[in-house]
């Protein structure tokens, strides 16, 4: 039988919001809580963006770029990791006669 969701209350940016998360997953919602609120707080400190909903659209695009460039950089990490299999593949071919 699935493990019914229970609500788990978060607080962002002084404001809390009741969310249904099932118990496995309550400590990376918590994360996630978390950190946007850390987001929403710095870019409210500014003073350039004023309006929950426009912070909390600038942390989401902030967040969303962040995360786009890891897997940019987890996309070359990859790149340069094969492309160095290849060579020692290569490498090591020549080096035993074959």
């Amino acid at each position: 039988m699935p493990q019914q969701p229970t609500t788990v209350e978060v607080k962002i940016l002084d404001k809390e919001y009741l969310v249904a998360c099932p118990q496995e997953e309550q400590e990376a919602l918590l994360r996630s809580a978390r950190h946007l609120d850390t987001k929403m707080r710095e870019i409210r400190a500014s003073g350039k963006v004023f309006g929950t909903e426009r912070i909390a659209v600038m942390a989401a695009l902030n967040i969303t770029n962040e995360m786009l460039e890891r897997d940019t950089m987890s996309d070359t990490a990859s790149s340069i990791l094969n492309a160095m299999d290849e060579k020692l593949d290569t490498a090591l071919g020549e080096g035993t006669g074959n």
